[in-house]
């Protein structure tokens, strides 16, 4: 009798999808655009032979001194919190499900890629973006296998649980929904990463800070070109991209990750991401305020929300400390950490 695979039910994939929501004359801005994207864009990537790799970091196996170089890594890694190491391999897990990205890229209608191996410079980013991103999740997770710190079969259990059950963030097909939310999302990891390399340092893993703060740079960089090519839609075409803006703010940008599972945890990801905010990696208090200038009388009404944003995030942040700290402590498991408690 064959296995039955179980994937974690999501109450987001029951809902109906909307597809293909771009008016078709809208797919002509994407080709007018191309040459600017080839002089914009791709400047943005770095060539493979000048890219930093994952074995720059990491012990080198053809060393006499490789087992000596684990054993100080390992050393190292004992002082790290169990919090962090959570937060840490959440990030990891969040980068490896980068085949779900890449997917979901390259299914916008007017930037996809049709044929796999496409000359457009909109499909020619997708790759080598795809490219650069996976060496992230490369070296965290050699970096935490060789930590010994990490039970690594749930690690990897969860890996496989999340590209499975995929993501739905909404995008609709539609390159303006998609490239705003890329933008937010290469935000948010440069800011967590970021913040794990600063973590990493006051807790005396000087290699494992270097390690997150040059993948907060390649995800700093990459924001840059997302937000250019927001920032060119906004130029001409500023009520199709403000109206855009403010649908995926009424959404909620979720996380790529959101649909994370371990085989155990049905909460998995909000349990992480309270982690998360507790330990001061990411929380609402990183979003960034957002002006819109230029639109027409048809974004006006989507304007006046986008612009109204920012105080309600700090409203929203605001009223969480207050429940944050008013309510009693609560701890968690971890599958992650071998089952270990960690405060929520």
């Amino acid at each position: 009798m064959m296995g039955v695979i179980k994937f974690k039910s999501h109450r987001e994939n029951n809902l109906v999808q909307l597809t293909h929501s771009m008016p078709p004359a809208k797919l002509e801005i994407f080709k007018s655009l191309e040459t600017w994207a080839d002089n914009n864009i791709l400047v943005h990537l770095n060539p493979v032979e000048k890219c930093w790799q994952p074995q720059d970091f990491l012990p080198d196996p053809k060393s006499d001194g490789f087992y000596d170089e684990i054993k100080e890594l390992r050393e190292r890694c004992k002082e790290i919190p169990d919090e962090y190491l959570v937060v840490l391999v959440g990030d990891m897990i969040t980068e490896e499900a980068l085949p779900t990205y890449q997917t979901i890229l390259t299914t916008l209608d007017g930037v996809k890629d049709e044929t796999g191996v496409s000359s457009s410079p909109w499909a020619v980013w997708t790759r080598a973006w795809s490219g650069e991103e996976n060496r992230h999740g490369d070296l965290l997770n050699k970096y935490l296998y060789l930590s010994g710190r990490v039970d690594m079969k749930q690690t990897e259990k969860t890996i496989q649980y999340l590209i499975g059950n995929g993501m739905n963030p909404q995008m609709e097909n539609n390159p303006y929904l998609g490239f705003i939310y890329t933008a937010f999302q290469e935000r948010a990891t440069f800011i967590s990463h970021g913040n794990t390399a600063r973590l990493a340092k006051a807790h005396g893993d000087i290699k494992l800070a270097q390690i997150c703060g040059t993948i907060a740079a390649d995800e700093k960089r990459h924001e840059i070109a997302y937000t250019k090519i927001i920032e060119k839609l906004f130029e001409i075409d500023p009520d199709e991209t403000v109206l855009a803006f403010a649908d995926m703010m009424k959404k909620k940008i979720t996380m790529p990750s959101h649909m994370m599972f371990d085989g155990q945890d049905d909460n998995l990801f909000e349990n992480y991401s309270e982690v998360a905010q507790r330990f001061g990696v990411y929380t609402a208090k990183d979003c960034r305020d957002s002006g819109v200038a230029g639109v027409k009388m048809e974004g006006r009404k989507a304007q006046d929300y986008v612009c109204n944003l920012a105080k309600r995030i700090r409203r929203l942040y605001e009223r969480s400390q207050i429940l944050r700290y008013g309510k009693k402590a609560e701890t968690h498991r971890f599958s992650w950490i071998f089952n270990k408690e960690v405060q929520l």
